[in-house]
């Protein structure tokens, strides 16, 4: 059976393990990334994260799950809530 397009997203979850293993569910966009910074939207707001040698460890677009490692340092929440259209039509406004 073919899942029905626009299905209900999963509500946004984080769970964090020993500072080392983050999971982050109902992400709706990647806004940038890099060792030290993880920059996600969520419904909520965008979410960043701080840390020192962060990687992406997983990512499912299609139900919104990220994992991250690495050692985290602080997680932020801002009301900027995701601009839709793909990366390159925002890099390109």
């Amino acid at each position: 059976m073919a899942e029905e397009k626009g299905a209900a997203r999963v509500q946004h979850r984080v769970s964090m393990e020993n500072r080392r293993a983050l999971e982050i569910t109902g992400v709706t966009d990647i806004d940038s990334f890099d060792e030290q910074t993880v920059a996600v939207f969520t419904d909520v707001g965008e979410l960043v994260v701080r840390g020192s040698s962060l990687h992406i460890s997983r990512i499912d677009v299609e139900s919104g799950n990220l994992s991250l490692e690495g050692e985290i340092d602080s997680l932020e929440y801002t009301d900027n809530v995701a601009v839709r259209g793909s990366i390159w039509a925002r890099l390109f406004r």
